[in-house]
């Protein structure tokens, strides 16, 4: 009986043991840690604490791996322009340039100065939007009147590339903040207008119960497959990397879409087939107190 006694201590020494070094592993940064609980260790308290740590270093560890995506991500959207940028200013040193090719690599040092920009000020909106700091204002909104405002506003834009434009908006009042919303609308209108192609069609279409409104923006775009559409909300993902790159993007627009309503409590969705356009669809709940603007 000393013997088994001796060996059973042994044991639950050993199991302890491994919590500590977990526990240590875990306070160092090192998250990829199971604690393996005995076959015959029968304590509830304790089972439930070794559940818990594992948890716990399982999620460490997919936050750890999210953010060394997020770096490498990061880095790659920052490293490319600034290539381009680099090797274009080299470029321009050389003698026996024309003035027509000056003007071009010129033209591209801009546009990736822009898209370098335009990245800084994506990165810098959504840590604010992460953050409690960021602030959050809703008040009653006449929503069809800034949607108006907005397409209005891309007039040149769809204009340019000859597209037909249908607007169907009921008057509707939310509760909302108007400077984020205005974020929403603007780059889902750029994106519809950026990838449907010339003489193409966009409707813009705003309905409104008691309880939530619904506003729909579909094009006769190149569309988005079944597999990426399970990703577009996520962070610098984009569907047509060349095509996104060629035009600037960074793939923050819809992770800002998507984060700005999560805010309004409502909810963002795509349905698309490839080649035959995308529908984006904006839910979000309205206040049945509020009365019309």
């Amino acid at each position: 009986m000393v013997i088994i006694s001796l060996f059973v201590r042994r044991k639950q020494f050993l199991f302890y043991e491994s919590i500590i070094d977990a526990l240590r592993r875990i306070a160092k940064g090192d998250f990829n840690v199971s604690i393996q609980i005995p076959g015959n260790f029968d304590e509830g308290p304790m089972n439930n604490l070794i559940s818990g740590i594992n948890e716990m270093a399982a999620d460490l560890n997919k936050l750890e791996s999210m953010r060394q995506d997020f770096i490498s991500d990061v880095s790659h959207e920052i490293q490319s322009p600034l290539t381009s940028i680099s090797g274009f200013a080299r470029v321009l040193k050389e003698k026996g340039l024309s003035a027509e090719e000056r003007e071009h690599y010129l033209d591209i040092i801009e546009h990736e100065s822009v898209r370098l920009s335009r990245l800084s000020e994506n990165m810098l909106r959504l840590a604010s939007l992460d953050s409690e700091q960021h602030p959050f204002d809703p008040v009653p909104m006449r929503l069809d009147k800034q949607l108006q405002t907005l397409i209005l506003a891309c007039e040149p834009q769809w204009i340019d590339k000859d597209l037909e434009m249908i607007v169907e908006l009921k008057q509707t009042t939310i509760e909302a903040d108007p400077d984020l919303l205005s974020q929403v609308w603007v780059n889902l209108l750029h994106n519809a207008i950026k990838f449907t192609p010339l003489k193409g069609t966009i409707s813009v279409l705003l309905e409104a119960d008691e309880r939530e409104v619904l506003v729909r923006i579909e094009d006769t775009g190149i569309g988005i497959s079944a597999e990426e559409q399970e990703h577009i909300f996520e962070r610098f993902y984009k569907v047509d990397k060349s095509r996104t790159s060629s035009s600037g993007g960074s793939g923050l627009g819809l992770s800002i879409i998507h984060k700005i309503v999560q805010m309004h409590q409502g909810s963002v969705s795509v349905t698309s087939n490839l080649g035959e356009g995308t529908v984006m669809n904006v839910r979000l709940p309205r206040a049945a107190s509020l009365v019309s603007l």
